[in-house]
C-alpha cells in the first residue's frame, strides 16, 4: 500500500511539474500563474504547494534531481576524487544528459534557456548549488584538508556549470549535439586536468 501511494505522489507530482513547464515554455515563466498551473494540472493551489513550495520549484526541481550526485560519486569512488568526478562527467556527456548542457532536443534547450534567463529561476538554482557544494565538501575532507575540500567543491561545481553553459551556447546556435559532442569532451578534459594540477590529492590514511 505504501508503494502504491508512494507512485500515486510521484505521478502527481510529474503531471503538476510537466504541465507548469508546458506553460512557461509556450508563455515565459513569468507570465503564468501558480492558479493556472494547478487547473492545467487539474490540482487545487493548496495541493500543489504540498507539493512544490514555490513557483521557481516547479522548474528546478528537474535540476535537484541530481542533488548531493558529485557527492555521491566522490564516497562511491572512496580513492582519488577527481578521476571519478571526471568519469562521471564525461559519461554524462556520451548518454547526453541534460545536466551536462549537451542534449539538443528543442524542448531541452527551451527549457535551459528559460532557467538562464529567468532571474527568480537562476537565484533558485543557487540555492541548490550552494546545498552540493556543502556536501560535496564534506565527502572530500576524506582525502583534502578542510580548506582545499571546500575550493575544491566550489571550483568543481563552477567548473560543471561553464561547461554546461558553453555547450548549451554552442547548441543554442544551431550546432547539433553529435557535432559539439568532441569539443564538449576536450573542454571537460582540460577543466579536470587544470583541477588536478591545482588540487593533488593527499595519500590515504594507512
Amino acid at each position: 500500500m505504501t508503494g502504491l501511494r508512494q507512485r500515486k505522489r510521484q505521478q502527481v507530482h510529474e503531471a503538476i511539474s510537466a504541465a507548469a513547464i508546458t506553460l512557461f515554455l509556450e508563455r515565459g515563466f513569468d507570465e503564468v500563474s501558480v492558479a493556472e498551473v494547478a487547473a492545467a494540472a487539474d490540482v487545487s493551489k493548496p495541493t500543489l504547494f504540498k507539493y512544490f513550495a514555490t513557483k521557481e520549484d516547479l522548474v528546478v526541481h528537474r535540476i535537484a534531481d541530481h542533488q548531493g550526485e558529485a557527492a555521491r560519486v566522490v564516497r562511491a569512488a572512496g580513492g582519488d576524487p577527481l578521476p571519478a568526478l571526471r568519469a562521471h562527467f564525461l559519461a554524462g556527456l556520451d548518454r547526453r544528459d541534460p545536466v551536462t548542457g549537451l542534449n539538443d532536443h528543442p524542448a531541452v534547450l527551451a527549457f535551459h534557456r528559460m532557467v538562464f534567463d529567468t532571474p527568480s529561476l537562476a537565484a533558485r538554482v543557487a540555492v541548490y548549488v550552494a546545498a552540493d557544494e556543502s556536501a560535496l565538501a564534506d565527502a572530500l575532507t576524506a582525502r583534502y584538508d578542510e580548506l582545499s575540500a571546500a575550493l575544491l567543491a566550489a571550483q568543481m561545481l563552477a567548473a560543471q556549470r561553464v561547461l554546461a553553459r558553453r555547450t548549451w551556447l554552442e547548441l543554442s546556435l544551431g550546432r547539433t549535439a553529435q557535432v559539439v559532442h568532441p569539443e564538449a569532451v576536450a573542454a571537460a578534459e582540460r577543466a579536470f586536468h587544470q583541477l588536478s594540477l591545482a588540487f593533488p590529492v593527499r595519500p590515504a590514511a594507512p
